[in-house]
């Protein structure tokens, strides 16, 4: 931390004592006057298949709860605010600033109980009333947000440690309070006075310096929208400003101009997408402008979003991913949030290539755009669904392949990108130079996800580590030295040299300097190369260094592939597709290996909490400077 950020942090917990004592804490402002801001779209869109929305609203009443990756949990309902869905763990009621929330000791699994106390579900009542005007629905809304305001009182509970998690809860309840109208009437005062906490909670307590990523992106949000959705207070206009400043300024310090992310986490720049577009749409609504920097850098994370998708709807697992949305607005079975949001933005941006990404347009872009979007939708343009651009030089992503869009399609994503935003990278996996591979719409060569966040240390480091990823590790060490599960003490710095997308080829070239920390430093240069005519990629690793050391290439497959290996080639067939990867002959025959616990290997997450073996080739063997090969051959795509 700087001088500065060290300065901060200290004033912040001054701060936090003095309102432990009683001082500086949000006052008593009570519901404020009636005024409500316009919803996000108006009218309220109504052109629904309804079961699925009455089915989930059904399920909740009757106790049971999807919290993340545990599914049909039996909670109750009203649930236990206080008490860790996932451990059991009551929370304490103490001043929530003071709770060690990364302590599972004493809260549990902070990423369960927070999840249940974002409210999404609220959202999911509210609109099962909308759509049914059935009055269990709206009844059962009610007695959820009474029972939260009774259990988690300002400023006591782990709800009230995070401003993020304050945040979420506002969005969701200003997606939630229109939908409910006159409905909500008996507890309206009182949500409206919690809302005046919250939103002074969030604005005295915004993420700085080296924890302002996605957090910060957050906070603003929910302050923005809630400011809008509740102009019922003196400091509501002052919020709202300094919400759009901060939004305006973050938009384009944490996404750089070619649209990626800071975060260099696929799922992060999904959320951060989403909260740009929920507050585009509710400034819009309530004729609040943004610039048009924010809405061309809108424009620019989807187009990402399109460019890295495949024919499939995939989208790599690149560095963390905690599942969390910001609103769950949809309850479509099939329903893929890349593929929403681009949905979105082909309305928005008029972009037929968005559309032809899209497939469809889905129940969330409907809730979020209203009923008439539909007939714009249908009337953008078709365009191929190729991406837009390949090279995204500022987050450091490369894309090399063929016949992009179609079912022939062959689309491998190479990294050379930071390791992650500002100075913690706290988001950002051990992944310098690492490749990923679809072909037809197919996941072959996969980032295995992330896992684990709090708890389970060893899952944690290993799913954020080099060994986790398709690149070179060298004496079994990490590229970058981790520090805590969201410190990143060094980093590999990864760079382009040279990239070329031609007619007949792709070339790729990248270093990084990750290694130069060894006793021998060591300096790794990878070259990719795609012949579009023979349909084979040729990795050729390099090592710069005085002395032998050992190296070992990982290269993890999907967990549907099956892989055997014969000498030093292995074949892989994975749902009609079959390649061979010829590995380097210098090194050991290669080993295939699934489901490893102890060193962790063969593993692919696609849900926090939830790992699945996978198999994952394992070329080993010592070497001093040099050059090693891997041919990977595309042998029979359906």
């Amino acid at each position: 931390m700087t001088p500065v950020e060290v300065g901060w942090r200290a004033t912040s917990s001054a701060a936090a004592l003095f309102e432990r004592l009683g001082l500086g804490l949000a006052p008593d402002a009570g519901p404020g006057s009636a005024a409500c801001g316009a919803p996000w779209v108006e009218p309220l869109p109504r052109s629904f298949e309804s079961a699925p929305y009455l089915a989930a609203a059904d399920r909740l009443l009757a106790g049971r709860w999807d919290v993340l990756s545990l599914k049909d949990c039996v909670l109750g309902f009203p649930p236990r605010w206080n008490r860790d869905p996932k451990t059991g763990r009551q929370a304490p009621l103490a001043f929530g600033k003071s709770i060690d929330y990364r302590d599972a000791r004493v809260v549990g699994d902070i990423k369960h109980l927070w999840e249940i106390n974002r409210h999404l579900e609220l959202v999911t009542l509210a609109q099962a009333w909308h759509l049914s005007g059935e009055p269990r629905y709206a009844e059962g809304a009610l007695a959820l947000l009474e029972s939260w305001l009774e259990q988690c009182p300002y400023p006591r509970g782990p709800q009230w440690a995070s401003a993020l998690e304050a945040a979420v809860r506002l969005m969701n309840w200003a997606v939630a309070w229109p939908l409910l109208g006159e409905a909500a009437a008996p507890l309206r005062e009182r949500w409206a006075a919690s809302v005046y906490r919250h939103c002074h909670f969030i604005a005295h307590n915004l993420s700085r310096h080296s924890s302002a990523n996605n957090h910060l992106f957050g906070e603003l949000t929910g302050l923005f929208v809630a400011a809008l959705a509740w102009p019922r207070w003196p400091e509501s206009r002052r919020w709202r400003d300094l919400a759009r400043a901060g939004l305006e300024a973050q938009a384009v310090a944490q996404n750089g101009a070619d649209g990626v992310n800071r975060e260099q986490a696929f799922w992060y720049h999904h959320e951060v997408t989403d909260m740009m577009l929920l507050a585009l749409l509710y400034g819009r609504a309530n004729g609040v402008a943004f610039s048009r920097r924010y809405t061309l850098r809108l424009e620019a994370v989807l187009e990402f979003i399109a460019s890295v998708m495949d024919a499939g709807g995939h989208v790599p697992m690149v560095g963390d991913a905690d599942d969390a949305v910001i609103v769950r607005i949809s309850r479509e079975a099939g329903f893929n949030p890349y593929r929403s949001l681009l949905a979105s933005g082909a309305v928005l941006f008029d972009r037929g290539d968005f559309k032809s990404a899209a497939g469809r347009f889905c129940d969330k872009s409907r809730w979020l755009l209203g009923d008439a979007a539909a007939a714009l939708y249908d009337a953008v343009p078709e365009a191929p669904a190729r991406p837009p651009r390949l090279a995204f030089p500022e987050g450091g992503y490369y894309l090399l392949g063929a016949d992009y869009g179609t079912p022939r399609e062959v689309k491998a994503l190479v990294d050379a990108g930071p390791l992650g935003y500002l100075s913690i990278a706290a988001h950002g996996h051990a992944d310098a130079l690492a490749m990923t591979l679809s072909v037809a719409g197919r996941e072959i060569l996969v980032d295995p996800g992330t896992y684990a966040y709090h708890g389970e240390r060893r899952w944690r480091d290993y799913f954020r580590g080099t060994a986790a990823h398709n690149t070179l590790r060298v004496d079994g060490a990490d590229q970058s030295v981790a520090g805590g599960n969201f410190l990143w003490l060094e980093h590999a710095r990864a760079r382009c040299h040279h990239f070329d997308a031609g007619v007949d080829r792709d070339l790729f070239e990248g270093v990084h300097e990750g290694y130069r920390r060894l006793a021998d430093p060591v300096r790794h240069r990878r070259r990719v190369e795609f012949c579009k005519r023979a349909r084979e990629f040729l990795v050729r690793d390099t090592l710069e260094c005085a002395r032998e050391h050992e190296v070992e290439v990982h290269w993890h497959l999907a967990e549907h592939c099956e892989a055997r290996a014969a000498g030093h080639a292995v074949q892989i067939a994975c749902d009609g597709v079959r390649l061979r990867l010829e590995c380097p002959r210098q090194l050991e025959p290669p080993r295939v290996v699934i489901g490893r616990e102890h060193p962790p290997l063969g593993w692919v997450s696609r849900a926090l909490g939830v790992k699945v073996p996978a198999p994952t080739v394992v070329c080993r063997g010592r070497m001093g400077a040099g050059s090693l090969e891997t041919l990977l051959v595309l042998v029979q795509p359906d």
